[in-house]
Order: structure tokens, then C-alpha cells, then sequence
């Protein structure tokens, strides 16, 4: 009985759990409130399990409805990914590729996957965005772009399919001046608040700092996080950078690396992934990108202990470039340097 479970079985059931009723449900799924109740009840007499308790008013999640609940989802957005995938590779190469990244992304990655783009599709123009959390999940929705890169920081979208490309290591730091410097062992939030906290934030959350990580109320609000690297080398205040932008100056000395009571041991993990809308998934040439940022992320250059420095990014390879094809806003970029040293290598 369990092979004859289906797909729509599944996504009813996962449409009644997260609208609260079976009525709700019919409306997100286009169906009578009936048709559902009865997709449910088999799919409860076909797998053996009852999923829903029906004694109340309203139905409520079982245990077993509970557990079983995350299994369907993760089943629904496989098959959803497999489908996109799918009609990607069979559509033709877009005219146009627009892209809006996390500033957090490694510029390194971003910009070997995009100097092989540009050799790989000379004729397609390449359209480039820098921005950060929510800022950058909200071109996508209204097809502003078609690809976005975002952090799990940021909430993604449930219209949304991702791709999980890599995971960015977000560390502490301060100057060697600073006096959180000599603090050996993990530094108690009291110690914290006596000094200047710089956080990254974007123009939506400027006023709403709770979820990324208060611990001063001598704060200064960034939306340049290459500002941010300039200000924490002078001394000024501490805050949280990508590993990969800051692996040299820990090398070097010129920042050194502390520890809040409550950080986890390796630093705070943002899974970095390519989003785009589930029913307008890329075409050939997004499909293309998103697989090449794959391979780039997975190069050891980015794995491995020696990261590359975010202002380190070679230059796009002469061969076939066309320099009117990429165009760049890179108002919140971590490599606003190597940017613009990507953009402006001659053809």
C-alpha cells in the first residue's frame, strides 16, 4: 500500500498542516474542502497512520503527524526541484541572466563562476546586483532578477526552490589595539556592552537589529561591509565578518579573532544557496551558473584552510568578453575593489 502513496497525497497533506484546516487547504490547493478530507483519510488508510486528529473542531496534527510532516515536505520540494531542473535544461539559453548576491558571498567564487559565464555565453549579458539579508530575496519575487544568492540568515521565501552552494563562517573580530584583544577566554556580554558593536544591516532592517545578534547598545549601523573591514582594522568597536574576508589580516595579525560566551565553537555557519522561483525555475544559461558556482565553491581554494581574500579576485579572461555584457551595482559589496577591477579589465 505504501508504493500506491502519491505526490498530490503528500502535498495535501502538507497544505492542510500549514493552513490550520482542510478548508483552507481546498482554497490554497484550488479543491473542495470534501476532496481533501478525502485524500487525507486515504493517504492515513494507505501508509497506516493517522495523521490528524478530527475529535475537535478543527483538525490538529497528530504525533505521528508531526514526524512524518517534515519527510513530506522535503519529498514535495524535491520533486519540485528535480521538475525545475528539468525544464531549465530543456529551455532555451535566456537573453539576458540577472543575478542579485549576498554580499557575504565569497567574491572569489562569484567571479571565477562569472569569468567562465562570460566565456561560456558571450553573446547572453550578465546583469549583477550586491546586496544583503532580506534585500536580497525581494528582486526575485517580482522577477527584478532571476537568480538570487542569499544566506540562510535572511528567510526565504515559500515560493522559493534552493540550492545549497556553500557555507560561509561569520567570526568576531577586533583590532589587536582593541582592548577585547587581550581577552583570552570567552568575553561575558557585560564586557560587550561597554564597547562600539558594528553591525551589517540593509535598509529594511536598520531599526530591527534583535536577530542579528545585540550585544551592545553602542552600535553603528553598516550597510558596507567593506567600510565595516576598514573600521575594525582602525580599532573602532568589534563585529562579525566572513572568514574569507578576513583570513588574511588573521594571518597577518592586522585583526585578531574573540570569542562571545554564547558563540558557537566555529564560528556562526550561513549556508549560502541559490534561490529562484519554483514555478519560473532558470534556463539553460541559469542552470549552467548555478551548477558552475557549485563547482567554484567547491574548489579547496574556498574549503580548505586558505581561504581566499574577498579583494584577491582574478580578472575576467580576455578570450571571447564582450565588457558591455555585465553590468554591476555593487553599492553593498564585501569586494567593492575586486568588483570593480572584474568590470573594468580590458577586452
Amino acid at each position: 500500500m505504501l508504493d500506491g502513496v502519491s505526490l498530490d497525497q503528500l502535498r495535501t497533506f502538507v497544505a492542510a498542516a500549514e493552513e490550520g484546516n482542510f478548508t483552507a487547504a481546498g482554497r490554497r490547493l484550488r479543491r473542495a474542502q470534501s476532496v481533501v478530507s478525502q485524500t487525507l483519510a486515504n493517504l492515513e488508510g494507505q501508509i497506516g497512520v493517522k495523521l490528524f486528529d478530527r475529535s475537535g473542531r478543527v483538525p490538529t496534527l497528530t504525533d505521528q503527524g508531526h514526524a512524518l510532516l517534515a519527510g513530506a515536505r522535503a519529498v514535495a520540494k524535491e520533486v519540485d526541484l528535480f521538475k525545475a531542473r528539468a525544464r531549465g535544461m530543456a529551455a532555451e539559453p535566456e537573453t539576458e541572466l540577472s543575478l542579485v548576491v549576498d554580499s557575504m558571498f565569497p567574491v572569489a567564487v562569484l567571479g571565477s563562476a562569472v569569468a567562465a559565464f562570460q566565456v561560456q555565453f558571450p553573446s547572453i549579458p550578465l546583469r549583477l546586483d550586491v546586496e544583503m539579508w532580506e534585500a536580497v530575496a525581494d528582486p526575485v519575487p517580482d522577477r527584478r532578477c532571476a537568480i538570487g544568492i542569499l544566506g540562510s540568515l535572511s528567510p526565504a521565501p515559500p515560493q522559493f526552490s534552493l540550492e545549497r552552494l556553500l557555507t560561509v563562517r561569520g567570526i568576531k573580530v577586533v583590532s589587536p589595539q582593541h582592548p577585547l584583544a587581550t581577552q583570552r577566554a570567552p568575553i561575558p556580554p557585560a564586557v560587550l556592552a561597554e564597547h562600539i558593536q558594528l553591525m551589517h544591516v540593509d535598509r529594511s532592517s536598520v531599526w530591527r537589529t534583535a536577530r542579528l545578534e545585540l550585544l551592545s547598545q553602542r552600535t553603528w549601523r553598516l550597510r558596507d561591509l567593506a567600510a565595516m573591514h576598514h573600521f575594525l582594522r582602525a580599532g573602532v568597536g568589534f563585529g562579525m565578518l566572513p572568514l574569507h574576508m578576513v583570513q588574511a589580516d588573521l594571518t597577518s595579525g592586522a585583526l585578531v579573532e574573540i570569542h562571545a560566551e554564547d558563540d558557537p565553537r566555529e564560528g556562526t555557519a550561513i549556508s549560502m544557496s541559490a534561490a529562484y522561483l519554483t514555478n519560473k525555475p532558470p534556463g539553460r544559461a541559469g542552470r549552467w551558473f548555478i551548477d558552475r558556482l557549485k563547482e567554484e565553491a567547491a574548489a579547496p581554494r574556498v574549503n580548505g584552510a586558505a581561504a581566499v581574500s574577498a579583494d584577491s579576485i582574478s580578472p575576467i579572461p580576455r578570450a571571447k568578453r564582450n565588457p558591455v555584457l555585465l553590468q554591476a551595482t555593487v553599492e553593498s559589496s564585501p569586494g567593492r575593489a575586486a568588483l570593480t577591477r572584474l568590470m573594468s579589465t580590458g577586452g
